[in-house]
């Protein structure tokens, strides 16, 4: 199959804007819960405070009339860099209220991106969620040459705040505003979003109105089973980026509470408080729930218990996979009797660890190993893989509730057509792609007749299931000239919590290597529980480079590890030498992105002397 479309939904276009998303739901529940708000500073366990739909517009009308006093015109850009909380929602809303252009800036940016944003979205206000955060957009504005700017801060101590915004509006009528708030149709620019900037520069992607309101009412079509009235969720992405605010105009839209967490260290104690019934996460954070049970079995000497039970829950999972089509098919009396078992000793806790009340987990950002996805399902904890980009203002495709292809990132979203070009790349047109980047030199490769370019490779099956199977500019060709696309052995290897990052290398070269960055975290709590106290501290370099670690304990369980995967592919597309690294794999270093992926070519870069390393032998035999 090269082509395959998901009919759109009806009523998109009885939106005026997507500030209407908000307003409907007002006017139909002013009084249901919205958000729930932690207080500042303090504990995770003490109450949140609940904000009605009534309270949150309210809060918002005063904001927006605050920014129209300010001097804040129609089509113009605010910024907004900030940590994941409260106060971003009601600023976000606010300027689309203000019929303002929104350009989010990732809270851990350096000053001279913050720089290079405020010049090219032209922007002259801006709100900071913190003192330090107010500091840089200051002199960014300064470092771009803007003079007339305008600041105010979400925390108080720090110059003009939120407060003093809202007073400076208090003159504005409501029917004022209203008519401000309508001003922007659904072709109008609602926010220009920069890319993360995995393999080059970061770009501003214009996301419309209609972009918004077409996915809300999508997502919300196909999945009716998890956006519900009755459902929560936490929002710990950063708001800075596109899923983050898709999914919160989702819950507004629809009625699902928000609750907000920037601190991801607080999650699991946030679940046992907040119960939520949705979360949406990257792999990471499921290897970690995997990785963390594995250590407790093991420390109360159970570890080969848990392998037993880790794999039953595969099985159950894929038996549970099977059945959506084929529903005749029942599990046998040993798995049922091993399922049950380990569901009292292992899955009901690890499920009211996560609050009890979860009844699906979406998986985004990084491709989702196969086999953890069976492994959670088996625990009775479904993960919806779906697949989407900055430029397709988020999901673009996904695994529905009662379809379920483990490795597949599903079929597209309502309203969308998903294309496999002539050199297998994944092609993409629909209500979410955008109006194109800020720049008009950026649009220049960007679109294929009318498709918009992913740059992700990938399949469709008989059912219109996508499948990703690489990136384009990542593909490697080895001195026999075999072209190898390394993604599938990356991510068999980055599937164990052990390992934060694998890449495989060996362009040119007569045989394919592999660098692989460990999870300091993980590699500390398995030496701990092994009793190996030189490596429960490894050292990360303070220069952005990388530590070759090189123990040959460590190095038996990651062999393993890469072995697995070899199995699981072609000998020709197999690693045959491997370097274990750790870095500093904090934004600030350069290695990752904000939702902590990998900048590849920067990696290899800063790696140039381990990759030497691996074909050095190879050479001197030569």
């Amino acid at each position: 199959m090269k082509e395959i479309t998901t009919p759109a939904l009806s009523g998109a276009c009885d939106y005026p804007n997507a500030t209407e998303l908000l307003m409907r739901r007002f006017h139909n529940a002013p009084d249901h819960i919205a958000f729930e708000v932690r207080a500042s500073r303090s504990s995770i366990t003490d109450p949140w405070r609940k904000v009605s739909t009534h309270e949150f517009v309210t809060e918002v009308r005063a904001l927006a009339k605050g920014l129209m006093a300010a001097g804040l015109e129609p089509g113009e850009t605010l910024a907004i860099m900030s940590p994941t909380r409260y106060e971003w929602a009601l600023m976000d809303m606010a300027a689309w209220f203000a019929s303002a252009v929104v350009v989010p800036i990732y809270e851990t940016s350096a000053l001279n991106q913050v720089s290079a944003i405020l010049q090219d979205a032209s922007v002259r206000f801006a709100v900071a969620g913190t003192a330090e955060q107010a500091q840089l957009l200051e002199e960014g504005f300064t470092q771009s040459g803007v003079s007339d700017w305008q600041l105010w801060s979400m925390d108080p101590g720090t110059g003009p705040t939120l407060t003093d915004l809202t007073h400076g509006g208090a003159h504005i009528t409501l029917e004022a505003l209203e008519a401000r708030r309508l001003m922007a149709s659904l072709d109008s620019v609602a926010t220009i979003v920069y890319t993360s900037g995995t393999t080059a520069a970061p770009k501003g992607a214009l996301i419309t109105h209609g972009n918004f309101v077409g996915q809300v009412l999508s997502v919300a079509g196909a999945y009716t089973e998890v956006v519900k009235e009755s459902g929560n969720t936490i929002i710990f992405l950063p708001m800075a980026h596109v899923l983050a605010r898709g999914l919160q105009l989702i819950c507004l839209a629809n009625g699902m509470r928000i609750a907000h967490l920037s601190d991801t260290t607080e999650i699991v104690p946030a679940l046992g408080v907040l119960k939520p019934t949705f979360l949406v996460v990257v792999p990471r954070v499921l290897q970690k729930i995997q990785g963390s049970a594995a250590a407790a079995a093991s420390k109360k000497n159970l570890g080969g218990v848990w392998a037993l039970a880790q794999a039953t829950a595969v099985d159950w999972g894929l038996l549970a996979q099977e059945r959506e089509s084929d529903p005749g098919r029942k599990a046998g009396l040993s798995l049922r009797v091993r399922h049950a078992l380990f569901d009292l000793l292992f899955y009901a806790r690890i499920r009211k660890l996560v609050g009890g009340r979860l009844e699906y987990l979406l998986s985004g950002a990084a491709a989702l190993d196969a086999e953890l996805s069976l492994f959670f399902r088996g625990l009775g904890l479904p993960v919806i893989e779906g697949y989407g980009l900055t430029e397709t203002t988020a999901p673009l495709t996904g695994n529905l509730p009662h379809s379920i292809k483990a490795g597949s990132v599903g079929v597209p979203m309502p309203g969308t057509t998903i294309r496999i070009s002539e050199n297998g790349e994944v092609l993409a047109r629909g209500v979410g792609v955008f109006a194109g980047y800020n720049n008009p030199a950026d649009n220049t490769h960007a679109f294929q007749d009318g498709f918009f370019c992913t740059g992700d490779t990938g399949v469709l099956d008989e059912q219109g299931r996508l499948t990703l199977t690489g990136r384009i500019k990542d593909v490697i060709i080895t001195a026999g000239g075999k072209t190898i696309s390394p993604t599938i052995w990356e991510g068999y290897v980055e599937s164990d919590p052990l390992i934060a990052h694998a890449v495989m290398v060996g362009e040119g070269k007569p045989f394919l290597g592999g660098l692989v960055l460990l999870d300091s975290g993980s590699v500390s709590e398995w030496a701990q529980s092994k009793g190996f106290t030189d490596l429960q501290s490894l050292r990360t370099p303070d220069d952005g480079g990388c530590v070759e670690i090189d123990d040959a304990r460590l190095r038996k369980v990651i062999n393993k590890v890469v072995s697995a995967a070899n199995s699981k592919i072609a000998r020709s597309e197999q690693v045959r030498k491997i370097v274990l690294l750790v870095a500093d794999l904090s934004e600030a270093n350069g290695l990752v992105t904000p939702t902590m992926k990998l900048k590849r070519n920067i990696f290899t870069d800063r790696s140039l002397i381990f990759i030497d390393k691996i074909y050095a032998e190879t050479r001197s035999q030569g």
